[in-house]
């Protein structure tokens, strides 16, 4: 067979598969579209009966799946387990004459419940047989264990709640796609009960975060959301307007400093779990909305705040998890050690170019054109080495592993070194290739703080002249009142969950990340 002729084979075979797929799509559309009718002729029925379902207030649940059936004990013969009233979503019905088997999820999990016409009555149990898979029923009666040895409730009155008007995903398939299950998370929680598994660990993970910092003295504050002006950092906002005020207003990037303020007011120990929002790029490890914790710690410095960090990883994970080896994606993270290496020894170990012999920027810029850097904004020595991090370095921190000492040039609010003025007491902490959280030694020098943020916002305009960012002078009026030696720390919540949960994706850890709307 010639190629042209398999090639003809090829186009008309791929076009048959694609009329094929077509057609069963149609088909599915239109087999769907029908079993929503007869759900809303149900509930039209219903209705016309005096029953709707929607106009019921409450039903007195005062028993759930999982304890039930972990405290249940077989009773002796011609008795039967206790009586319960359960609520939940219907999951499965398997009809079978005057007997019929489904299975009932509440918040804790899933039941079967075992219904009889002569113990619900003749109606009732023609009602019931009406029920869809998705609906919202109240059921009460007594536990027992089947022939086949099942925990089931034996139901002496089940009633229909709430009706569902769209059928579920196919029950062996549930929610696969991950778009549909990130726009349509109560359906991915319906059908995927794992996925609730996920949101009650970052629940616990809250709680375990909040009880390590409230342990040790930290007060949990609020602050602005909602700020006066663009600063100058490299983060770029989202802009409103404030309407009585007649001002824009940007939504914060950051909780520092108004943390910093409470500090200078005496509130040595502050922490804030906070909602940051970035006009930025997605993708697996961003979301423009995004929870965050910072913590600020008076009369201590980022050593200080190395070794909080370290404990409260632990701590944490050892709570939530149960162990200190947390499988992520294919690896065992051992949280149980963590390396320390300062930004210069990490270069140097993972790109071969030692940059405590680069004297000039010259220099540094001929060593990024040699090595095929890009070349950062600030094309300085301190800005091409962080490029020569981002480059060669990151990606080989799977191990948790703390990088201090950054330079001066991208660390505008961090204390410099007293012994090497080019760099500032900061550090990152990385777990698998991803930058966890980041700390400093915070800058109190009011003269200091106010010319890096002046040169911070002129490098910004002159890079896009558009830009509106302006210097926090009222920050600078709080720091002459005098802050004190601070160690801060920031870290993103979602990523911690992410690692906790084994989740790929930030989205796989948000409720409801942003999404473009469908059409």
């Amino acid at each position: 067979m010639d190629q042209e002729v398999k090639q003809q084979l090829g186009s008309a075979l791929s076009a048959a598969q694609e009329k094929l797929e077509d057609a069963v799509e149609e088909m599915t559309e239109q087999a769907y579209n029908e079993l929503v009718m007869i759900r809303r002729g149900k509930l039209a029925d219903l209705q016309a009966a005096g029953s709707d379902p929607f106009q019921r207030t409450s039903y007195p649940q005062t028993h759930f799946a999982a304890p039930v059936k972990a405290a249940f004990v077989d009773p002796p013969e011609g008795e039967h387990g206790p009586d319960v009233c359960m609520a939940g979503r219907m999951m499965s019905k398997r009809v079978m004459g005057k007997a019929s088997f489904a299975d009932l999820r509440d918040a804790s999990g899933d039941i079967q419940m075992y219904v009889r016409r002569d113990d619900v009555g003749v109606d009732e149990y023609q009602a019931f047989k009406k029920f869809d898979i998705g609906d919202l029923v109240g059921i009460k009666g007594y536990v027992f264990r089947t022939k086949m040895g099942e925990i089931s409730v034996h139901v002496q009155e089940i009633v229909l709640l709430s009706k569902n008007l769209l059928p579920l995903p196919e029950k062996f398939h549930g929610l696969k796609d991950r778009e549909a299950r990130y726009r349509q998370r109560y359906v991915d929680l319906i059908v995927n009960p794992g996925v609730k598994d996920t949101f009650v660990k970052r629940s616990r993970t809250m709680r375990e975060l909040r009880a390590y910092f409230d342990n040790r003295g930290f007060i949990e504050v609020d602050t602005p959301i909602l700020t006066p002006f663009e600063i100058g950092a490299s983060a770029r906002p989202f802009l409103t307007h404030h309407n009585t005020l007649n001002m824009d207003m940007v939504l914060r990037i950051e909780t520092e400093l108004y943390l910093k303020r409470l500090v200078v007011g005496g509130m040595d120990r502050v922490y804030e779990v906070g909602r940051i929002f970035r006009n930025e790029g997605m993708d697996p490890r961003h979301n423009p909305e995004f929870t965050t914790i910072e913590v600020y710690q008076a009369y201590t410095d980022y050593r200080g705040m190395m070794d909080l960090v370290e404990e409260m990883m632990k701590t944490v994970t050892m709570n939530v998890c149960g162990t200190l080896s947390v499988p992520y994606q294919g690896k065992i993270i051992d949280l149980s050690h963590w390396e320390r290496m300062t930004m210069l020894e990490a270069v140097k170990k993972y790109s071969g170019v030692d940059f405590a012999a680069v004297q000039t920027d010259e220099e540094a810029i001929a060593l990024a054109k040699e090595h095929k850097v890009e070349l950062p904004e600030a094309r300085t020595k301190g800005g091409i080495l962080a490029a020569f991090f981002d480059a060669f370095v990151e990606e080989n921190l799977i191990q948790p592993t703390f990088i201090y000492d950054y330079p001066v040039e991208i660390s505008p609010l961090a204390k410099r070194k007293p012994d090497d003025p080019a760099f500032t007491e900061r550090f990152e902490y990385f777990i698998n290739a991803m930058e966890f959280g980041n700390a400093f030694s915070e800058l109190n020098d009011p003269i200091d703080q106010k010319a890096r943020f002046e040169r911070q916002v002129a490098e910004r305009k002159a890079f896009d002249p558009t830009c509106k960012a302006q210097v926090d002078y009222d920050y600078i009026t709080a720091l002459e009142y005098g802050l004190p030696p601070t160690g801060g720390l920031g870290f993103g919540v979602d990523r911690l969950v992410m690692l906790l949960t084994d989740s790929a994706s930030i989205r796989d850890v948000l409720l409801f990340p942003t999404m473009k709307p469908v059409e």
